[in-house]
């Protein structure tokens, strides 16, 4: 196998990495003045309560969406007493309509009702709220506002008896100027935790794509990726593979960094790849000669590269694998710590990945 078309499996890794990531719709209920907004921006990439675009799907209920990051908000109006009744009848017909949904990237998959630790309260409307929710799909009581407990997580879970959890966060670092004391960001990482326990398992790598509060999320969703391609490439190396054909494993690596980017929440655009794959390869044409591409693969394992024409054996593909996912994965990595969670630009991912890449074939 002399020539191998990389633009033509760079466009279908692609299109597979985004159809396996889907899309998470989160349904999000609270009283005016909770923090929702603050909350929304803090949690997902691209401050989406700023930036998004609102479609109204109701009177009271709006879609916020943004191009790139898979998952849709469904914002209500606060819940306050004088409409609360016309609020949650249309909630509930809304919420029943997007059940019955067969597309499960239009179902809604997990609802938040906000409370504020401000107000130390939970009222009646809130009970049938969740009761409500609870009937289509699963609950979580987010508590903002987080600043003294003094056992209110533990009245709101005593009380609300059908939600999941009950957590507690503060989205923004606050300073209280009279004891000069900073209060950091809390509970968000343990929000996306718990989020991403009830959600489907089919819907996970939308909502860590989309989710920033949680680097380790993204990692160990990552991991999964590399474990199952590395499996894959042992077993095409189970029967020892020539040099010259080994570039059957092309795809699996292609695809491999496709589904890391998109569970990281990256532009998965054919250009992005076809960079992160040439940083592997040593090479940007999109159509190169077979053993070249194997060539550039096997320098990232010392040693091996030297075994032109001879055969690569299942240990031999399973290792270069998980070698080029991991060395991606500590890219992305720092990169995602250093921003704070928002992708970093395209041309930062490319010299810090081949900077890895340099440093493990000398």
């Amino acid at each position: 196998m002399e020539n191998i078309d990389l633009g033509s499996i760079i466009f279908e890794k692609l299109e597979e990495a985004k159809k396996q990531t889907g899309r998470i719709n989160i349904i999000i209920t609270d009283k005016t003045g909770v923090g929702k907004s603050t909350l929304i921006n803090s949690m997902f990439q691209g401050n989406l309560a700023e930036t998004g675009q609102g479609r109204p799907c109701t009177q009271g209920i709006k879609e916020i969406t943004k191009e790139g990051i898979p998952i849709s908000i469904f914002d209500t109006r606060g819940l306050e007493v004088k409409e609360y009744k016309e609020t949650l009848n249309e909630l509930r017909n809304f919420i029943s309509k997007m059940h019955k949904e067969t597309d499960v990237n239009k179902q809604i998959h997990v609802a938040w009702i906000c409370i504020s630790e401000d107000l130390r309260r939970v009222e009646e409307a809130d009970t049938e709220l969740v009761n409500m929710l609870s009937e289509f799909v699963p609950v979580i009581a987010v508590i903002t506002k987080a600043r003294s407990d003094n056992g209110f997580q533990a009245e709101v879970k005593t009380l609300l008896t059908q939600v999941r959890n009950v957590v507690r966060v503060r989205a923004l670092e606050e300073v209280i100027d009279d004891e000069d004391i900073k209060l950091p960001q809390m509970g968000l990482d343990k929000l996306a935790d718990l989020t991403e326990e009830v959600i489907p398992e089919g819907r996970r790598n939308a909502f860590v794509a989309s989710q920033k509060a949680s680097i380790k999320q993204k990692v160990s969703r990552a991991h999964k990726i590399v474990a199952g391609a590395a499996a894959s490439a042992l077993a095409i190396g189970a029967t020892p593979i020539p040099f010259s054909d080994a570039v059957i494993l092309i795809p699996i690596e292609v695809g491999m960094l496709a589904s890391i980017s998109a569970v990281f929440g990256l532009d998965l655009s054919k250009s992005v790849l076809t960079t992160l794959v040439s940083s592997v390869l040593g090479s940007s044409a999109t159509t190169i000669g077979g053993k070249a591409i194997v060539a550039g693969l096997l320098k990232c394992i010392p040693g091996i590269g030297t075994l032109a024409g001879a055969a690569i054996s299942g240990t031999t593909a399973s290792i270069l694998t998980t070698t080029i996912g991991e060395l991606y994965i500590g890219t992305l990595s720092l990169l995602f710590e250093k921003s704070k969670g928002e992708p970093p630009k395209a041309e930062d991912i490319e010299k810090a990945f081949k900077e890895k890449l340099s440093l493990k074939k000398k």
